[in-house]
C-alpha cells in the first residue's frame, strides 16, 4: 500500500525550463536593443558556450553526481558549505562572464562590457521567471490528505532552496525536503532514494517515485527498488529506462493512485 509520494523538483512541479527560457529570452532582447545582436541567435550560442566552458573545470564532475546543469551556474551563487560548492562560487563569477562574451563573439560581437552586463543581468531575470505548473498546486491539496509527501531534488541547496523561496506555496505540502547537495549524492545513485526511505520510516514498496527525468529520477528509483512515475508532458520516447508508469500531467497521478488503491 502507499502511503508517501515523492516528487522531483524541477519540470515535474516547477517549470524550470521554462523559467531559463523566459529569462534567456529577456537577457538576449536586452542585448538586441543594445548591439542589434540576433536574440535567438545570441540565445543559441550563450547556451553552447556555456555548456562547453562548464564542462571544463576541474568541478564537473562533482556538478555531475549532485545534479547541477550548465544553466543553473549562469545564475546560482552556490553558498554552500562544501570545498567542491566553494570552487563553483569562485568559478561562476568568470564562467558567466565568459560564457556571455563567447556568445556575442560568435554572433560577431566583440564586446567585453556588455557581455558582463549581460553576466549580471541574466540572474535577475531568472529569479523574475519563477513558474510553477498550473496543476501542482491542485494535485498537492489534493495529494496531501492521503498522503505524506517528500520532495527529493538534485542540486545546490543555495540555489534549490532559492528556487523554493521564490515558490514559497509548495515548501508546506511537504514532510521532508531531500537535496542531493545535502546528501553528498545524486539521483540515480540509489543511495539518496535508500535515505529519504530512512527519513520517512518507510518501506520501498510503500512508496512512489515522480518525476520527469528518465535517468536520474526513474532509473534511481528504479535502482532503488521502488515504483516509479515518469511524468512525460512532452511526449518525449523512452530510452532504456522503463517507468512502473507514466502520466502525460500531473493531475492524472491521483487517478493512478486511486487505481493502485483498489489492486491493492
Amino acid at each position: 500500500m502507499i502511503k508517501a509520494i515523492f516528487f522531483d523538483l524541477d519540470d515535474t512541479l516547477l517549470w524550470d525550463q521554462k523559467s531559463v527560457k523566459e529569462a534567456f529570452a529577456a537577457t538576449c532582447k536586452f542585448a538586441e536593443e543594445r548591439c542589434g545582436a540576433d536574440a535567438v541567435q545570441l540565445e543559441e550560442t550563450v547556451r553552447e558556450a556555456a555548456r562547453n566552458l562548464y564542462s571544463s573545470y576541474e568541478t564537473y564532475a562533482f556538478t555531475q553526481m549532485i545534479g547541477i546543469n550548465p544553466f543553473e551556474g549562469l545564475w546560482g551563487n552556490f553558498l554552500d558549505d562544501h570545498d567542491e560548492f566553494k570552487k563553483m562560487k569562485e568559478i561562476v563569477p568568470g564562467y558567466r562572464k565568459q560564457a556571455w562574451t563567447t556568445g556575442l563573439k560568435a554572433i560577431g560581437v566583440d564586446d567585453l562590457e556588455l557581455g558582463c552586463e549581460l553576466a549580471e543581468r541574466f540572474p535577475n531575470e531568472r529569479r523574475n521567471q519563477p513558474f510553477v505548473y498550473e496543476e501542482t498546486i491542485k494535485t498537492l491539496d489534493s495529494l496531501k490528505l492521503n498522503y505524506q509527501l517528500l520532495l527529493l531534488t538534485n542540486g545546490s541547496p543555495d540555489l534549490q532552496k532559492t528556487k523554493l523561496g521564490l515558490s514559497p506555496e509548495l515548501i508546506p505540502y511537504f514532510d521532508q525536503i531531500v537535496i542531493s547537495g545535502d546528501f553528498g549524492k545524486g539521483k540515480p545513485d540509489p543511495a539518496i532514494f535508500e535515505y529519504a526511505l530512512s527519513l520517512m520510516n518507510l518501506e520501498k514498496n510503500e512508496v512512489i517515485m515522480v518525476g520527469d527525468n528518465l535517468l536520474t529520477d526513474i532509473l534511481g528509483a528504479n535502482r532503488a527498488g521502488i515504483n516509479s512515475v515518469w511524468i512525460n508532458r512532452d511526449q518525449k520516447e523512452r530510452n532504456e529506462v522503463i517507468p512502473a508508469y507514466e502520466i502525460q500531467h500531473l493531475e492524472e497521478l491521483c487517478s493512478l493512485l486511486e487505481e493502485l488503491k483498489v489492486e491493492c
